[in-house]
């Protein structure tokens, strides 16, 4: 199972039609592939909040938004999803690479994996966890849920869900 494309799928059966991307390793297959996929406009940017900022125009603009970004910087995100993502009840899904587990080769990731959670459960964000390739056919649902729902959701996808280190 591609589970690259298995993402782009379900993104695209959910009808987001809006991907903003935040440079990370781990996620370097999707963002390549959300990238040169015609069903999605792809924003790159620079930092977790300013992507959140272009989910929210999009929104606003009638397009269905998705994030996909890094843990590390989910405490620079406090801001801008309680006073603006949860607020206004903006659906968002933000499919995280979460660095910092076991087998981490990067000592400051290791720090922010400790933080993550707690931080997304203050916030009280939804929050799933993918550790398992095939735990890919859960995102359907998930997105389902999301935009039903109309707020944030939080899904970590740790090292063994992309294969490793």
């Amino acid at each position: 199972m591609d589970i690259n494309q298995a993402i782009l799928d379900s993104l695209a059966k959910n009808n987001v039609e809006f991907v903003t991307t935040v440079p990370c390793k781990q996620l370097a297959g999707v963002i390549e592939k959300v990238e040169n996929d015609k069903r999605f406009m792809h924003v790159p940017s620079n930092k977790e909040d300013e992507g959140m900022g272009l989910c929210a125009g999009a929104f606003m603009g009638g397009k269905r938004p998705c994030i996909i970004m890094q843990n590390t910087a989910v405490g620079v995100t406090v801001n801008t999803l309680a006073s603006l993502t949860q607020f206004y009840n903006m659906p968002l899904p933000m499919l995280i690479s979460y660095r910092g587990e076991l087998g981490e080769r990067v000592a400051i990731q290791a720090e922010m994996a400790v933080h993550t959670k707690a931080l997304l459960a203050q916030l009280n964000i939804q929050t799933y966890h993918f550790h398992k390739p095939e735990d890919v056919t859960e995102l359907d649902a998930i997105l389902h849920h999301t935009f039903m729902t109309r707020k944030p959701t939080a899904i970590l996808t740790d090292s063994n869900f992309w294969g490793g280190y």
